[in-house]
């Protein structure tokens, strides 16, 4: 097994927990995506900015789900949101889901170092049986310990209670005296979700908000008429308006528009 690596945080904004390292490592290029090129959300923007602030600054601060529709932004936004901050001291660490067993150990380490840490959790889900998600619970309130004060999670998933719902499920939920009383399968799936104070929703864009984001992408386009056609023409073929849809439309395009 590789040696885990030392990561330096005063020169490294990120890293990523590698299993067969059994530790961390630097990632040394980041997605360069910037604050202001993200179209459509201004919304949550601005609210997972003020979060954020508030924990850099050491006040009372949530960690975030960001959940909905698939690309609409939510990992952007992230990556974009690390690009904002890091010269204000902020570092993430990305876990994926099948690592959360090992959250407890890698915030152990953190406690002590004079950084604002996000652990980044992308497109997390869970299915039925998992159990990766209690230590992520631990984690976010805390058990005997509490969790520590220069860690928040921001997480990212296409489901806004993480964990599979069933009609089932609610069969079971009661009615007790006029008041719903939901099933037990349903008290633990929402549980999770509850744990984030903060949570933003995505949404497909409408067709104004698509173009606008394509607009972005080929600002020296002088047929804009010509440009939308077929951005709209791809998004219809793909069957989704998103800014996934926008860069994918400018990653075949660029160069063709004059």
């Amino acid at each position: 097994m590789a040696e885990p690596e030392t990561i330096n945080w005063a020169s490294t904004a990120a890293a990523v927990w590698r299993r067969h390292r059994f530790g961390l490592r630097a990632i040394r290029r980041l997605d360069p995506v910037q604050w202001d090129s993200l179209k459509g959300i201004d919304r949550q923007r601005d609210a997972l900015a003020r979060n954020t602030e508030r924990f850099l600054a050491g006040q009372p601060s949530n960690n975030a789900l960001l959940w909905g529709s698939r690309g609409t932004g939510k990992s952007s936004l992230i990556k974009a949101l690390l690009n904002r901050y890091k010269d204000q001291g902020l570092r993430m660490i990305e876990v994926d889901k099948d690592d959360l067993v090992t959250l407890p150990e890698i915030v152990d380490d953190l406690c002590d170092l004079p950084f604002r840490f996000v652990i980044f959790c992308d497109d997390l889900s869970f299915d039925v049986g998992e159990s990766g998600y209690k230590a992520l619970k631990s984690i976010l309130e805390g058990s005997l310990e509490l969790p520590p004060e220069n860690v928040r999670v921001y997480a990212t998933s296409n489901r806004r209670h993480l964990m599979p719902e069933f009609m089932s499920d609610n069969l079971q939920s009661q009615v007790k005296d006029g008041e719903l009383h939901p099933a037990e399968a349903i008290e633990e799936q929402v549980s999770l979700a509850d744990r984030f104070g903060l949570q933003l929703s995505f949404y497909p864009f409408p067709q104004d908000t698509y173009l606008q984001t394509v607009d972005s992408l080929f600002p020296d386009v002088r047929d804009r008429a010509k440009l939308h056609e077929e951005a709209v023409r791809f998004a219809t073929a793909k069957g989704v308006r998103n800014g996934r849809t926008a860069q994918q439309f400018y990653r075949q395009f660029a160069g063709s528009f004059s």
